[in-house]
């Protein structure tokens, strides 16, 4: 095991509150202040042919984003901090995720001392940003592959007392981090809507399934973690050295099918029912702009088992935790038309996984699997103890036996077409400036037309 670390050495001036932007907009900003700088993947207007055309990767901060193609191209940077800004001048960040922490904390503190106020350099970096309501986002990384867990014990509780009362929880979720393997092709960019999933469904009435529209379409809230350095196959990421290949992390909802999931999981779990849509944000959070919101690893109570050597290091346990805030909301169509904001459903936090994002590593890669750069993990629902904080509507409704009332005057059990769900992400401390995650958002569309 490696010795511990104290979070704080990992805190410099970036971090410093008190420390402001020369751009307007970023100071006081809720998600993306001069301590964030998250990247991301965007496209200029096709009239700007300032910095040539097609995506790139850019750095937000406020409401504008800084082209890293074109600050390559400047002579304000040199090594390393160049290094990761041409590694992330491409259409994805998997090259420059692929570096690892030496080059990506490098370039963040120089664009730190390039947008912070009195910068010598203002006028020349002034000329790279762009106004982020006038560029298209594009996925963060090509995802080759894309693994959700079930780190959320409330979660994993609640919906086991609706399906199995007398045993909630199975014996091995305090032994190992349960997780499934998604589909990779079907991750989806927030803003980005998506049909309705047909799919076998059975009835507790029906004696045969049918092929058909999910009528529990629902929700999930995670969190997204974006892998950067991989690993051989067949050789294990030890949890002293799991961190390291956290690339960032994102918000991710990974809608699910209810009543499809219901009938198929049996042996094998998911298919169809979680197969046809992910959505993830468009701006990824570093571990370096998440530092002040470092925890200790969640406390397990008395009685649960110790996580087993190979899950076990004195730093993950010391400060392998996340303290996030999360929420949930909803606007339908009705809610659109009549100008009615959204409406908040759930507030929970990161606080509430059990396992850290450094033991889903190191297990994921306990077999022998080989992780590469731009893969995601799936966090699994993180729900709170208490119905404010469910993370699904599985949860808020007991199954569907208890509607949800909302400010339009219609109830919800599951998700109708024409709803659309955000999920908000935010760190906040005293004594440190906030990180925002952005919106993860997207809009349901009627199902296809079955061809039968």
């Amino acid at each position: 095991m490696s010795l511990p670390v104290d979070p704080s050495s990992e805190i410099d001036d970036t971090h410093d509150p008190s420390i402001r932007s020369w751009v307007e907009s970023a100071d006081g900003h809720t998600d993306f202040p001069l301590q964030n700088l998250p990247f991301g993947i965007f496209e200029p207007p096709h009239d700007d042919a300032s910095s040539g055309a097609g995506p790139r990767g850019g750095i937000r901060i406020g409401d504008a984003v800084l082209d890293l193609r074109a600050l390559a191209g400047t002579g304000l940077l040199r090594g390393a901090p160049l290094e990761g800004a041409q590694a992330a001048a491409g259409p994805t960040l998997n090259g420059f995720f692929g570096m690892g922490a030496g080059p990506r904390r490098a370039l963040r503190r120089r664009v730190h001392s390039l947008l912070r106020d009195n910068a010598s350099e203002r006028a020349v970096v002034a000329g790279l940003l762009r106004p982020v309501d006038e560029v298209v986002m594009h996925l963060p990384a090509t995802v080759g592959d894309y693994t959700d867990f079930y780190a959320g014990i409330n979660h994993a509780v609640t919906v086991g007392k609706l399906f199995r009362p007398d045993n909630p929880l199975l014996p091995n979720y305090k032994w190992v981090p349960i997780g499934y393997h998604g589909r990779a092709s079907s991750v989806r960019l927030s803003g980005q809507a998506f049909r309705r999933p047909r799919g076998q469904v059975k009835t507790p009435t029906e004696t045969v399934p049918s092929l058909a529209p999910t009528r529990r379409l629902d929700f999930e809230l995670e969190l997204g973690i974006w892998l950067g350095r991989g690993n051989e196959p067949g050789a294990p990421v030890p949890i002293a050295d799991a961190a390291q290949h956290i690339a960032g992390y994102s918000l991710l909802n990974d809608w699910s099918a209810r009543d499809i999931q219901s009938w198929e999981y049996q042996p094998l779990g998911p298919f169809l029912s979680k197969n046809f849509a992910t959505t993830v944000s468009a701006w990824v959070i570093t571990p370096e702009a998440l530092a002040p919101y470092r925890s200790p690893a969640p406390s397990r109570p008395p009685g649960d088992p110790a996580p087993l050597p190979y899950l076990d290091g004195v730093d993950d346990q010391l400060n392998g935790g996340l303290d996030v805030s999360l929420e949930v909301l909803i606007c339908t169509a009705r809610m659109r038309a009549r100008d009615i904001p959204a409406h908040l459903l759930s507030s929970s936090s990161t606080r509430y996984l059990y396992w850290t994002v450094a033991q889903l590593i190191a297990h994921h890669t306990s077999g022998g699997c080989d992780l590469r750069p731009g893969d995601l993990l799936g966090s699994g629902t993180i729900s709170a103890p208490t119905g404010t904080g469910y993370g699904s509507l599985l949860e808020m409704t007991g199954n569907g036996s208890r509607p949800l009332e909302l400010p339009s005057g219609e109830s919800r059990t599951f998700l109708e077409d024409g709803d659309e769900i955000f999920l908000r992400a935010r760190a906040e401390r005293p004594g440190a400036a906030p990180v925002g995650f952005g919106e993860c958002r997207a809009v349901v569309l009627p199902a296809t037309t079955s061809s039968r």
